[in-house]
């Protein structure tokens, strides 16, 4: 069984908004949307979203597709896990992820549960150009992972490891949920910090392992530039796919496509065109400026000029446009 914690509780102060932070969109999907169903990927059957400042706004987005868990008072990441008790008795392997980690792909979490059957912990790693206020990866001569050291209690030494903590874990759940309680908040936070377990499991005698992944990857996200710079990240390696697999894209930079979308190859999409949600588009269609496209399938061999198509079906060798509307959205009501 592969279970999940994600831990979604902060407030978001740097984001300067009233909602919950990882609620905020990347693309078309908000961040912990995209976590959500790239866990579902790699098969994780069962997530608890540790929740506080905008609890109500994820609960009602989210409904009973996940279990919630509240923190309150928010103690660190090492207590937001500790919340998650709805897990405590799940067998096989847990992720605990930060909610404002969308970036993270597939593949790579696959790789960590690889990992995972050799050691009862894995860790992300990365090295970013500035290390800045991240956790240090402290290994010993043979390359083996220690601990990690937080910024605020590094030595001068610590603080020049370029290796950083991507706050992303894998561990054997029956083990997490031994040792969890092993965290001390004798730090000068006075928190509970989720990077003790690295020192927790090995004083137990248990290896840790460390998967490095790419920095962009694994960038969390605190304020409106770095959003902006995810949306940015993911959009070209969306439209990067596309266009290896026989998409033309004219204009990339000012090209949205979601996750969810499939594009036939020969399709040519001009510039300031928006795909969104789970359209599925054919071969050979050509898509102009200032076409919006939501949850839509479309056929082979149309023309859709300069026009919005919503919740619609179009066949094959139709044009649309210029300047159509076609809006299923409200046809239940």
């Amino acid at each position: 069984m592969i279970s999940a914690i994600v831990m979604a509780a902060g407030k978001g102060t740097r984001m300067r908004t009233a909602h919950a932070k990882t609620m905020h969109r990347v693309l078309d999907k908000p961040m912990l949307v995209h976590i959500y169903d790239t866990l579902k990927k790699v098969g994780v059957d069962d997530t608890v979203f540790v929740i506080g400042h905008g609890a109500d706004e994820i609960m009602t987005y989210f409904g009973d597709s996940v279990r919630y868990a509240i923190q309150n008072p928010q103690l660190g990441s090492g207590h937001a896990a500790m919340q998650a008790t709805a897990l405590k008795n799940n067998t096989g392997k847990t992720f605990i992820i930060n909610g404002d980690c969308p970036m993270i792909q597939p593949e790579t979490y696959r790789r960590m549960l690889e990992m995972a059957e050799e050691y009862p912990l894995v860790l992300l790693t990365t090295e970013p150009d500035d290390a800045a206020s991240y956790g240090r990866i402290i290994r010993n001569a043979e390359g083996t992972v220690l601990k990690i050291v937080e910024k605020k209690d590094a030595n001068e030494e610590e603080l020049k490891v370029r290796e950083i903590n991507a706050g992303i874990y894998c561990a054997d759940n029956e083990l997490l949920w031994k040792y969890l309680p092993e965290i001390e908040n004798n730090n000068a936070q006075h928190e509970y910090y989720i990077t003790d377990l690295v020192e927790i499991f090995r004083r137990h005698g248990h290896k840790v392992g460390a998967c490095s992944g790419d920095w962009k990857e694994l960038s969390g996200i605190n304020n409106r530039r770095e959003l902006a710079a995810a949306t940015a990240w993911l959009q070209k390696k969306i439209n990067d796919h596309w266009m290896d697999m026989g998409v033309t894209i004219v204009s990339p930079e000012t090209t949205f496509i979601s996750p969810d979308a499939e594009i036939g190859a020969d399709t040519v999409i001009y510039g300031n065109v928006r795909i969104e949600g789970r359209t599925v588009i054919g071969v050979e269609n050509t898509i102009t400026e200032g076409t919006y496209i939501l949850n839509s399938r479309i056929g082979d061999f149309n023309n859709i000029v300069s026009s919005r198509l919503l919740d619609v079906t179009v066949g094959d060798h139709e044009t649309i446009g210029p300047w159509a509307v076609l809006d299923d959205t409200r046809k239940s009501e």
